[in-house]
């Protein structure tokens, strides 16, 4: 398939006038096309990297949560409309039989989704600060145990992409040291300071969930994770999840986020239950009910649950906020493919990378979604 005279975000994403051929799930060439197969015009469009979402509970009235494979279907067609090329399935604060539960329906479906495909497991809890749950379950809340992640990590095949872990936890030094050289670990739900975050990066940690969120915050003279993050940012390759529904966080916030980032350290991600791209309504979040109401999702006693949108959407968000295209097209393709260690495959368009594409037009509305060199979604 030859798609041809549109404007290609290449691989050092700049936007260049280029053609660009697939031969079965694979990016052949990018350039001056003159090959054989199946030639599509799409004068006037934009082909970026398809996006990927780190960071996914549910959506479409299913979650990750249900160890369903029809769930897992609902998720995967649900996002491809919405120019998601892939996906983590993510986990809440459970059980090790329950968690053990998920993990080997995620194990057993991923090759079978048709629309979006998982790229493995972002496993978010159970070892986080009780004091910053958020709508965690806290029956669940335990200390980090490599041996528990190791059994979890094995019987699924190695799938977890991500494990989340609050610094300040008792073994969470063992556990980063041990975990971070095969499986990223991210600093999240946690009641650290800056120095006790500081040591996190310091044995390993190169990402951070939901940033700004279920942390604390940065003041003048108490940093706390948020400071530590964005001190450590440039100098160390770290990336900080950014839930950019206009609602986790303040417009104003998320642009001093992303300048503080950098490029290279942003990921939009949707943290996204059930409830998005549904309707309003009471639903079930990990054990716990969540009251959606104007697409805002809370638990009873007001706490944020989640979020109800999507990294498209998201996307088109932080252009409006005043986030440079480049770096807005980057926090969801590479840096996400980054994140959980797949950028040889996936997250920028290059001959050789999957061809996993996102055909918008002049407004920035979806036009094409092409998975691993299928089209998926065609609304020319």
């Amino acid at each position: 398939m030859i798609l041809k005279n549109a404007t290609v975000y290449n691989d050092e994403f700049l936007p260049v006038r280029a053609d660009l051929q697939t031969e079965g799930e694979w990016i052949q060439a990018v350039g001056d096309v003159d090959g054989k197969g199946e030639a599509l015009d799409l004068s006037g469009c934009i082909i970026l990297p398809g996006f990927i979402d780190m960071h996914i509970h549910g959506c479409a009235g299913a979650d990750t949560g249900d160890a369903t494979p029809e769930a897992l279907h609902a998720m995967s067609d649900c996002l491809v409309k919405r120019g998601v090329t892939s996906f983590c399935p993510t986990s809440m604060t459970l059980s090790f039989e329950e968690l053990t539960r998920i993990f080997a329906n995620v194990a057993a479906v991923q090759d079978e989704v048709e629309g979006a495909y998982i790229q493995g497991i972002n496993m978010e809890g159970p070892y986080i600060a009780m004091s910053k749950k958020g709508a965690q379950n806290g029956e669940f809340v335990r200390n980090p145990d490599k041996d528990e992640f190791r059994r979890l990590y094995d019987g699924c095949g190695g799938l977890i992409r991500v494990v989340d872990i609050a610094p300040e936890c008792d073994g969470a030094e063992a556990f980063i040291k041990e975990v971070q050289p095969y499986c990223p670990v991210s600093i999240a739900h946690t009641a650290a300071g800056y120095d006790e975050a500081s040591r996190a990066i310091e044995w390993g940690c190169r990402h951070a969930t939901h940033l700004y969120n279920a942390m604390s915050g940065l003041t003048h003279r108490a940093p706390g994770v948020v400071g530590a993050v964005f001190d450590h940012a440039q100098a160390c390759g770290m990336r900080a999840e950014l839930i950019c529904d206009g609602f986790h966080i303040h417009p104003a916030a998320l642009r001093i986020a992303f300048r503080a980032l950098g490029e290279d350290g942003s990921v939009i991600v949707s943290d996204s239950m059930r409830a998005a791209g549904h309707s309003d309504g009471e639903y079930d979040l990990g054990g716990q009910t969540v009251y959606v109401k104007d697409g805002k999702a809370l638990l009873a006693d007001g706490t944020i649950a989640a979020s109800t949108s999507n990294v498209y959407e998201e996307f088109r968000n932080v252009l409006r906020f005043g986030v440079p295209m480049k770096q807005a097209v980057k926090s969801v393709t590479i840096n996400p493919a980054r994140a959980i260690r797949v950028d040889d495959v996936t997250g920028s368009i290059r001959a050789g990378k999957r061809a996993d594409l996102l055909v918008l037009d002049e407004k920035l509305d979806i036009r094409m979604v092409i998975v691993k060199g299928q089209i998926k979604v065609d609304n020319r």
